[in-house]
């Protein structure tokens, strides 16, 4: 019999497989909740691929779906003990995930802007005006780039003056980047001057800029592994501490205290991944 010690672990992976498969098959079946999962997610999708900004209402209903995840998540794992402050995590990862792809969106479009400033100037240089240098860019782009400006050009063609265009596009943002290029368009119209060559100089320093933080992130992320596998090494070493001798994890969250310093541990090293991660953000800003 002492073969079958790991019979209980064996037998519960076995029945995580067998749910998973249930639940494709009950989504599968009842098209409803499936079209409700996909609405759900949907905002996500969009955040990424366009920058959209979920309303109160999708953000609920993403929030009740990470809240649900959690909960099961947690009552699979560790039962009611780590299912209820499960239950509060999964609205804020929900968030987070709304924010982290808007902030992908944000910052694929700054990367772009050298791309964006060489178009236009090269559309003025062609003899356009910066109007229709604007509204013809986004044929040239690809990406997230390529989405912003478009509607950017849609708003001009439905007739909307060309200075609010340009400051709905920064206001969208609010990126230090994004307004030096907005502000580099409005200049021409109030002050005059060679537009085309004040866009090639502002594609150049963008440019410069970005190599320089590019090669700040090479140079760090030899260090930023080291940090985030150090900051992960106690969950690892928990799981294998499970593996060799189960029920482990189920007599820490019987106990109180033990329960306590858990979820000081987790605090820290949530914190530990924060700063880490902030490490990556060079030229983020």
């Amino acid at each position: 019999m002492s073969g079958l010690g790991g019979g209980p672990m064996l037998f519960g992976a076995i029945a995580g497989c067998l749910a998973v498969l249930a639940l494709r098959e009950v989504l599968g079946a009842s098209g409803v909740l499936s079209e409700w999962l996909r609405v759900a997610i949907e905002p996500v999708r969009r955040a990424r691929g366009e920058g959209y900004l979920p309303t109160s209402a999708e953000r609920t209903r993403l929030a009740v779906l990470g809240g649900l995840a959690a909960v099961l998540a947690g009552a699979y794992l560790g039962g009611p003990a780590v299912a209820v402050p499960m239950a509060v995590t999964g609205p804020l990862v929900a968030g987070w995930l709304i924010r982290r792809a808007r902030g992908r969106y944000r910052r694929a479009v700054e990367r772009s802007l050298p791309d964006v400033a060489r178009a236009i100037a090269d559309g003025l240089s062609a003899g356009r005006s910066p109007r229709g240098a604007l509204a013809a860019v986004s044929v040239s782009l690809e990406g997230p780039a390529a989405v912003e400006f478009e509607r950017l050009g849609h708003s001009l063609e439905l007739g909307h003056p060309t200075v609010d265009a340009i400051e709905t596009l920064a206001g969208r943002f609010r990126s230090q980047r994004v307004d030096a290029f907005t502000a580099a368009l409005v200049s021409q119209r109030t002050t005059g001057g060679d537009l085309a060559a004040l866009l090639r100089r502002f594609a150049d320093g963008a440019a410069e800029r970005d190599q320089v933080a590019e090669d700040a992130r090479s140079a760090t992320a030899q260090a930023r592994f080291t940090g985030y596998l150090v900051a992960a090494m106690p969950v690892g070493a928990a799981l294998f501490t499970e593996l060799i001798a189960p029920g482990l994890v189920g007599s820490v969250t019987a106990s109180g205290p033990a329960l306590i310093m858990v979820g000081l541990s987790v605090s820290l090293q949530a914190g530990g991944f924060v700063l880490i991660s902030r490490l990556a953000r060079v030229g983020a800003e």
